[in-house]
């Protein structure tokens, strides 16, 4: 195999950190493995939503606190324009709810950056192959939490939802982006639009992170 045709094959990443020391130590962390690329760096939230939708990597390593937008509105962002890249958060935080709050965004790991010397190179492979990671302290935990904290909570009294924005509630919390629950109910991406606007004005809730804790706790989505 030549050179050329082995780097094609090249699993692909974009970096997203506003320290330079901390994305030059992820790079030669990750540079240092033949099968790893990375394509691109960026220093906030909108240059990294810019970058992966002109790049188009497989994975986005994303720092949560970025300066112009968080690294929740940025997975969100980077998610609804490429459905095939994902996202892994790097932190230097500790906390169950923010991880709870990082997975419905739509990432598919949560590492704290005192971890990343030990366990990236080991969630950058799950995620390739379509896992999920959280750090060691918060992987023992998480499914705890979330069975405990949610399954006993009951929906809120009052609320109706239709057969179809049921169905959409539950795409989406499943992490579907609005064109992935588009394609699958077979409808426009605009009907999709309207109907989850409607869902989130008829439950007053103002955010996605919102919206994915009812569907939990109305069991809507598997644990």
């Amino acid at each position: 195999m030549t050179r050329e045709a082995a780097a094609t094959q090249r699993y692909r990443i974009l970096i997203a950190d506003d320290h330079p020391i901390v994305r030059k130590g992820i790079r030669g962390v990750l540079e240092a493995n033949p099968w790893l690329e990375v394509c691109g760096e960026a220093t906030d939230g909108e240059e990294a939503v810019e970058m992966a939708k002109k790049l188009t990597p497989q994975l986005v390593l994303l720092d949560l606190t970025m300066p112009k937008i968080n690294g929740l509105l940025a997975t969100v962002q980077i998610r609804e324009a490429l459905p095939t890249t994902d996202v892994l958060i790097l932190t230097m935080h500790y906390d169950e709810e923010l991880a709870r709050d990082v997975l419905r965004s739509g990432a598919r790991g949560y590492i704290i950056k005192s971890d990343a010397e030990q366990e990236l190179l080991a969630a950058v492979d799950r995620i390739r192959h379509h896992g999920t990671f959280f750090t060691t302290c918060l992987a023992e935990t998480m499914r705890d939490v979330y069975v405990g904290d949610f399954a006993e909570e009951s929906v809120t009294p009052g609320t109706s939802l239709t057969p179809r924005e049921t169905e959409i509630v539950r795409l989406v919390a499943e992490g579907k982006t609005n064109k992935e629950v588009a394609e699958s109910l077979q409808v426009s991406i605009r009907t999709v639009e309207s109907h989850g606007n409607h869902v989130m004005r008829k439950l007053k809730f103002s955010s996605l992170p919102e919206l994915v804790r009812f569907a939990i706790r109305a069991r809507l989505v598997d644990l």
